[in-house]
């Protein structure tokens, strides 16, 4: 049975003087649902809750409802690839390919996300904007962590000066504490003293997952950081963890295997079990249910 979630939500705010935009979510419930469906270790929950945190807002980001966002990340370490996958009404799926990985935490005492994601490979986000085709844009890793990252990603792909802050704090019991974070992306015609006192804010930044471990509002925790200037609250909605697999959409993926496929199945085993890679949900198939299937193809 799993934890009663506390309730999260995202922001859209900008500064009145059109300084810059804001986009901050509490992802604490969304992080551990993804955390309890795929039984991750501490490291691979913080990577992998960084970048359904980002994916929420980056999701957030896009105009249409159908319009979806896909966050693929793989820096050649031992975690693998990372996949998440958002529309912009607050819903998010994702899993890491290894989620076992664990790794000793750094001489800081902090978890050791950079080794386990590493930086030999890259970050690339396709956008499906019900164009013929998506638009993809490719960075290389920087650092592993999957904030600066994604920084680097809007710096090279979009040429969107942002800033992005991320984090998860993991319990004792290996729960989720905490997690959630920010993009902040400037406007054009920013004055550089207003430029200067953003950098403050984020040069004093402490640890990003303490922001959200309390009863804060998010608008309150934006309102603070960014006390010197005159944030206005734009939108909220809720976010979740949702996955929208179903047996149909299992039940095509055995159509695509093909007849002869289905019947050496049909003959080896009783029964096929399916499982959904973003969220684990198992779907049983009867060797009477296979059967139908394969009328219906014939």
């Amino acid at each position: 049975m799993r934890k009663e979630q506390a309730m999260d939500y995202m922001i859209r705010a900008i500064d009145k003087k059109k300084t810059f935009r804001l986009f901050m979510v509490k992802s604490t419930g969304a992080v551990e649902e993804a955390r309890q469906r795929h039984n991750t270790t501490p490291t691979v929950s913080a990577a992998l809750g960084r970048t359904l945190t980002a994916g929420l807002m980056m999701g957030y980001m896009m105009k249409n409802e159908n319009d979806r966002l896909t966050i693929n990340i793989n820096g050649g370490g031992p975690v693998g690839t990372i996949l998440a996958v958002a529309s912009n009404n607050g819903e998010i799926k994702g899993y890491a390919e290894n989620p076992a990985v664990d790794l000793p935490l750094k001489p800081n005492g902090k978890l050791d996300v950079g080794g386990a994601v590493g930086v030999n490979g890259k970050v690339t986000v396709m956008m499906d904007i019900g164009l013929r085709e998506p638009y993809i844009g490719s960075t290389d890793m920087v650092t592993g962590e999957i904030g600066e990252d994604i920084a680097m990603y809007y710096w090279l792909s979009e040429q969107q000066n942002s800033a992005v802050a991320l984090g998860v704090l993991v319990d004792r019991d290996y729960s989720i504490k905490s997690a959630g974070g920010f993009i902040l992306q400037t406007l054009p015609f920013i004055e550089d003293e207003d430029l200067d006192k953003i950098e403050n804010v984020l040069n004093n930044l402490k640890s990003v997952s303490d922001y959200f471990d309390n009863d804060d509002d998010v608008e309150d925790i934006a309102k603070k950081l960014f006390a010197d200037f005159d944030m206005e609250i734009l939108d909220k909605i809720p976010v979740s963890f949702k996955c929208d697999c179903s047996e149909e959409r299992m039940e095509r993926g055995l159509i695509s295997l093909g007849k002869k496929e289905l019947k050496e199945i049909i003959e080896e085993d009783e029964q096929i079990e399916t499982v959904c890679h973003f969220c684990n949900e198992k779907y049983i198939f009867s060797g009477d249910k296979i059967k139908d299937i394969l009328k219906r193809i014939e």
